[in-house]
Protein backbone atom coordinates (compact mmCIF):
# COMPACT_ATOMS: atom_id res chain seq x y z
CA UNK A 1 0.00 0.00 0.00
CA UNK A 2 1.51 3.50 -1.21
CA UNK A 3 1.36 6.31 1.01
CA UNK A 4 0.89 9.52 -0.09
CA UNK A 5 2.47 12.73 2.43
CA UNK A 6 2.64 16.28 1.38
CA UNK A 7 4.74 19.02 3.25
CA UNK A 8 3.34 21.93 4.21
CA UNK A 9 5.68 24.91 4.17
CA UNK A 10 5.54 28.00 6.38
CA UNK A 11 5.39 31.23 4.67
CA UNK A 12 7.04 34.96 6.20
CA UNK A 13 4.98 37.55 6.84
CA UNK A 14 6.67 39.81 4.53
CA UNK A 15 6.26 36.57 1.41
CA UNK A 16 2.07 36.48 3.16
CA UNK A 17 2.05 40.61 3.02
CA UNK A 18 3.29 40.47 -1.15
CA UNK A 19 1.55 37.80 -1.79
CA UNK A 20 -1.85 39.59 -0.68
CA UNK A 21 -0.75 43.07 -2.17
CA UNK A 22 -0.58 41.49 -5.58
CA UNK A 23 -3.63 39.59 -5.32
CA UNK A 24 -4.89 42.97 -4.40
CA UNK A 25 -4.23 45.03 -7.63
CA UNK A 26 -4.95 41.97 -9.88
CA UNK A 27 -8.98 42.57 -8.22
CA UNK A 28 -8.26 46.48 -8.92
CA UNK A 29 -7.42 45.59 -12.19
CA UNK A 30 -9.65 43.74 -13.36
CA UNK A 31 -12.69 45.86 -11.74
CA UNK A 32 -11.21 48.81 -13.41
CA UNK A 33 -10.90 47.08 -16.88
CA UNK A 34 -14.94 46.04 -16.36
CA UNK A 35 -15.34 49.62 -15.95
CA UNK A 36 -13.62 50.80 -19.17
CA UNK A 37 -15.86 53.67 -20.67
CA UNK A 38 -15.11 52.80 -24.64
CA UNK A 39 -15.77 55.03 -27.09
CA UNK A 40 -17.81 53.33 -30.29
CA UNK A 41 -19.53 54.08 -33.29
CA UNK A 42 -22.53 52.96 -35.46
CA UNK A 43 -22.19 54.12 -38.97
CA UNK A 44 -20.65 57.45 -38.35
CA UNK A 45 -22.31 58.05 -35.26
CA UNK A 46 -19.71 58.35 -31.85
CA UNK A 47 -21.60 56.70 -28.57
CA UNK A 48 -20.55 55.47 -25.51
CA UNK A 49 -22.58 53.61 -22.63
CA UNK A 50 -22.03 52.41 -19.22
CA UNK A 51 -22.37 54.29 -15.83
CA UNK A 52 -22.07 51.23 -13.50
CA UNK A 53 -20.00 52.52 -10.46
CA UNK A 54 -18.86 55.85 -9.25
CA UNK A 55 -15.96 55.60 -11.78
CA UNK A 56 -17.73 55.43 -14.45
CA UNK A 57 -19.88 57.77 -13.67
CA UNK A 58 -17.15 59.81 -13.25
CA UNK A 59 -15.25 59.21 -16.34
CA UNK A 60 -18.63 59.84 -18.08
CA UNK A 61 -19.49 63.58 -16.67
CA UNK A 62 -15.67 64.47 -17.89
CA UNK A 63 -17.09 63.15 -21.54
CA UNK A 64 -20.10 64.80 -21.61
CA UNK A 65 -18.88 68.08 -23.20
CA UNK A 66 -18.67 65.74 -26.52
CA UNK A 67 -22.11 64.59 -26.80
CA UNK A 68 -25.06 66.55 -27.43
CA UNK A 69 -27.34 63.37 -26.19
CA UNK A 70 -27.72 61.77 -22.77
CA UNK A 71 -30.11 59.12 -22.45
CA UNK A 72 -30.60 57.74 -18.46
CA UNK A 73 -32.54 54.32 -17.75
CA UNK A 74 -34.02 53.32 -14.76
CA UNK A 75 -36.74 51.77 -12.97
CA UNK A 76 -39.43 54.46 -11.40
CA UNK A 77 -37.98 54.01 -8.07
CA UNK A 78 -34.47 55.51 -9.03
CA UNK A 79 -32.61 52.14 -9.70
CA UNK A 80 -30.28 52.52 -12.52
CA UNK A 81 -30.68 50.01 -15.43
CA UNK A 82 -28.41 48.19 -17.71
CA UNK A 83 -28.78 46.17 -21.40
CA UNK A 84 -31.27 48.27 -22.20
CA UNK A 85 -32.12 48.02 -25.92
CA UNK A 86 -31.53 51.23 -27.95
CA UNK A 87 -32.69 52.32 -31.45
CA UNK A 88 -32.52 55.79 -32.94
CA UNK A 89 -33.78 56.46 -35.90
CA UNK A 90 -33.71 59.86 -37.83
CA UNK A 91 -36.13 61.70 -39.45
CA UNK A 92 -36.70 59.67 -42.86
CA UNK A 93 -37.05 56.43 -40.66
CA UNK A 94 -33.54 55.15 -40.98
CA UNK A 95 -32.01 53.63 -38.14
CA UNK A 96 -28.92 55.07 -37.24
CA UNK A 97 -27.95 53.32 -34.06
CA UNK A 98 -29.36 50.10 -32.45
CA UNK A 99 -27.22 48.62 -29.95
CA UNK A 100 -27.39 47.31 -26.24
CA UNK A 101 -26.50 50.06 -23.72
CA UNK A 102 -23.73 49.04 -21.24
CA UNK A 103 -25.28 50.85 -18.24
CA UNK A 104 -27.84 53.50 -17.19
CA UNK A 105 -26.03 56.25 -19.20
CA UNK A 106 -25.88 56.10 -23.25
CA UNK A 107 -24.39 59.29 -24.89
CA UNK A 108 -24.25 60.08 -28.42
CA UNK A 109 -23.29 63.10 -30.62
CA UNK A 110 -25.99 63.31 -33.37
CA UNK A 111 -26.13 65.76 -36.27
CA UNK A 112 -29.07 68.51 -35.52
CA UNK A 113 -32.35 67.19 -36.74
CA UNK A 114 -35.17 65.30 -35.36
CA UNK A 115 -35.17 61.94 -34.00
CA UNK A 116 -37.17 58.81 -32.63
CA UNK A 117 -35.51 56.84 -30.06
CA UNK A 118 -36.96 53.95 -28.37
CA UNK A 119 -35.49 52.31 -25.58
CA UNK A 120 -36.57 48.22 -24.85
CA UNK A 121 -35.99 46.69 -21.50
CA UNK A 122 -37.63 43.41 -20.24
CA UNK A 123 -40.36 43.97 -23.13
CA UNK A 124 -41.16 46.83 -22.81
CA UNK A 125 -40.94 49.58 -25.54
CA UNK A 126 -40.72 53.13 -24.20
CA UNK A 127 -40.62 56.40 -27.21
CA UNK A 128 -39.20 59.52 -27.49
CA UNK A 129 -39.28 62.41 -30.05
CA UNK A 130 -35.93 64.61 -30.06
CA UNK A 131 -35.06 67.72 -31.09
CA UNK A 132 -31.35 68.03 -31.58
CA UNK A 133 -29.29 71.12 -31.74
CA UNK A 134 -25.49 71.43 -32.14
CA UNK A 135 -24.32 72.41 -28.56
CA UNK A 136 -26.78 71.74 -26.00
CA UNK A 137 -26.39 68.12 -24.16
CA UNK A 138 -29.83 67.13 -24.38
CA UNK A 139 -30.59 64.10 -21.57
CA UNK A 140 -33.92 62.11 -22.07
CA UNK A 141 -35.21 59.93 -19.45
CA UNK A 142 -36.46 56.57 -19.50
CA UNK A 143 -38.50 55.43 -16.57
CA UNK A 144 -39.59 51.53 -16.38
CA UNK A 145 -41.88 50.33 -13.99
CA UNK A 146 -39.96 47.76 -11.02
CA UNK A 147 -40.52 44.04 -11.94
Amino acid sequence: MTQKTSTITSCSPRNTAAALLVAALLATTAQAAGNEVVMQTAGNVPYVSGGIGIDAIDRLDTMASQFNVKLVFAFRNGEYLSDVNVTITDATGKAIVDTVSDGPWFMTKLRPGHYQIVASFAGQAERRSLAVGAAKLNTVDFRWNAQ
